[in-house]
């Protein structure tokens, strides 16, 4: 039993038996049951910060929140804030998102081109997906095309259909901004259309392609899909699709982009660290 679980007992005990007599029993000394530290206001200030940055991102873990600190100018290590998330329960668990894609069949003469591939310049690798977003007794879809360099996301749509101008639509709005030396995704039947797989064409775009059962080939897309779903989608209860738009939107534009921090980017967001590479 540790002295702070024989300090509760004796607490708990005090009204029936004299303080001396259970110290006594367990062996503690009563100098030991009386003295209360006191918390060093710096850690209380911390403490406070950390319960405030929790709540206002419920799913960022021990690491981003230490470097959200930092960004606060405090002074202070990831095996400290990770004592006081754990002590507050404040860590959390991460749930892992279903496919949403179906595959096709078949011989493709795709293949991946990210194997071993060293990504050092903007609008080198372009990544796509598709996750579902939970209604009201109901779902929508949402589709992502996300700068792999950067992680800027060129371009998003949601729609109430899992059809082809959910990813084209996008497509072309960001290519109208940008072209990609390489496009890659899963073997989705969105992806490889005739409709999609001639807009890349027609560019100039690689087209890499995710082996079939291989969802880890296209990790960089599942990293933000997981990140949208956990910090974003997965804590809101979305009404409406105007809704589930303007939040993810806003989540986005205001938080992805500007206020989080990418471990993979040196704990910079995705526009510091475009502002740092064309600098």
């Amino acid at each position: 039993m540790t002295l702070s679980e024989k300090r509760s007992l004796i607490s708990a005990l005090q009204q029936e038996h004299s303080v001396r007599d259970i110290c006594g029993i367990l062996g503690v000394n009563r100098s030991s049951f009386y003295y209360h530290p006191q918390e060093d206001p710096s850690e209380a200030v911390l403490r406070s910060e950390i319960e405030k940055l929790a709540g206002q991102y419920p799913r960022y873990g021990y690491r981003r929140i230490t470097q959200l600190l930092q960004r606060q100018g405090y002074t202070v290590g990831t095996r400290r804030v990770a004592r006081l998330m754990k002590a507050n329960n404040l860590l959390v668990s991460i749930k892992r998102a279903c496919q949403t894609t179906r595959s096709l069949q078949g011989d493709k003469p795709w293949d991946n081109l990210l194997d071993n591939l060293q990504v050092s310049r903007q609008d080198q690798v372009w990544v796509a997906d598709i996750t579902y977003v939970r209604l009201k007794g109901r779902f929508i879809y949402l589709c992502l095309l996300m700068d792999v360099f950067t992680r800027l996301i060129r371009a998003w749509h949601i729609s109430q259909h899992l059809t082809q101008s959910l990813t084209l639509k996008p497509l072309k709005e960001a290519l109208r901004h940008s072209v990609p030396e390489i496009h890659h995704s899963d073997q989705g039947v969105q992806y490889l259309s005739k409709v999609y797989v001639t807009t890349l064409e027609e560019h100039g775009v690689e087209i890499s392609v995710a082996h079939r059962g291989c969802p880890w080939e296209n990790g960089y897309a599942e990293r933000l899909i997981r990140t949208l779903k956990e910090e974003e989608v997965d804590i809101n209860d979305y009404q409406s699709i105007t809704e589930a738009r303007d939040r993810i939107g806003h989540f986005i534009t205001q938080v992805y982009h500007q206020k989080r921090p990418h471990s993979a980017l040196g704990y910079l967001t995705p526009m510091e660290f475009q502002q740092q590479t064309l600098s």
